[in-house]
């Protein structure tokens, strides 16, 4: 069964080009790393009615602040790293620590949500599910980037 989803997100890679097809592949990854999460998890019936809204909510919050807030944080230093003041570099650190600390506040509300539902031991394999359809994705990302050129 995984390397059913496995085909099917190299597809879905493979056929990136273009802002709306970025979208798609977007949520064609989120479908994927949902049917993932089930089959790891092995959430019954009323374990995933209760999971999903909860854990849908935090994904949708934990990319908003890793994908816009982060990245525009590194573009600065990126383009004005050289040229910072002090002043400039202080509220530059500032804003990374602080939204660095509201992701981990997120995760840990996360897991305090979750407790009651999934228990600490699924938790446990949430955090490692994760990290494996992450790293999963990023191979295929880079053996398909190796593909084109």
């Amino acid at each position: 069964m995984k390397s059913t989803y496995l085909l099917f997100l190299a597809t879905v890679l493979f056929c990136t080009n273009g802002f709306s097809q970025e979208m798609k592949n977007r949520d064609q990854i989120k479908a994927l790393k949902t049917a993932f999460i089930t089959t790891e998890l092995g959430l019954s019936t009323a374990e995933a009615e209760k999971f999903w809204p909860i854990y849908n909510q935090f994904d949708a919050r934990f990319f908003e602040l890793r994908n816009k807030k982060m990245r525009s944080l590194h573009q600065t230093i990126e383009k004005n790293s050289a040229t910072l003041s002090e002043k400039e570099a202080t509220q530059l650190l500032n804003d990374l620590e602080a939204t660095e600390e509201e992701l981990f506040q997120l995760r840990k509300k996360l897991n305090a949500d979750l407790k009651g539902i999934i228990g600490s031991v699924k938790i446990i394999k949430l955090k490692k599910a994760e990290d494996d359809f992450n790293r999963k994705l990023l191979r295929q990302y880079r053996a398909n980037r190796g593909n084109k050129n």
